[in-house]
């Protein structure tokens, strides 16, 4: 498996990964937050590729100088694998990079559901947070 930069060639795997994986109204909101986040800065969005198909998805983006995961989705055949921690990891570096050390989850009725998973990373619940307004991304 290999964690890189989303590529244009990825648009339509990822999207249809999007519609397989999150529910109706979360794909809704996350396709236009993915191609806002797509035109500032396509570097934090990781896709995770396995024999040469993608696997799971994370959108990042930075706001208010914080970092913030958006959204994760991976394939069910690919979960309990370890892909979903990779894409988180390799974010975290990306963050570090940018000099971005404080790291969010933005909880949304869309993330309420992985806080098992993020607990499994060693997050803590401040690592989680509700956001007073929306991100960027959503907003627009």
């Amino acid at each position: 498996m290999q964690i890189r930069s989303f590529q244009l060639s990825d648009y339509r795997s990822v999207a249809e990964l999007l519609e397989e994986v999150l529910s109706e109204e979360c794909c809704e909101e996350t396709m236009g937050a993915f191609a806002r986040q797509l035109s500032w800065d396509s570097e934090l969005v990781l896709v995770a590729e396995s024999a040469g198909s993608i696997a799971g998805v994370l959108i990042g983006t930075i706001d208010h100088h914080k970092g913030y995961v958006y959204r994760i989705a991976v394939r069910k055949e690919f979960r309990l694998q370890g892909v979903g921690r990779a894409l988180v990891s390799n974010m975290n570096n990306r963050f570090r990079q940018r000099n971005v050390m404080k790291v969010l989850v933005a909880e949304d009725k869309h993330n309420e559901h992985l806080r098992p998973f993020y607990d499994s990373l060693g997050l803590r619940p401040v690592d989680f947070v509700q956001l007073t307004q929306p991100l960027s991304i959503v907003a627009g």
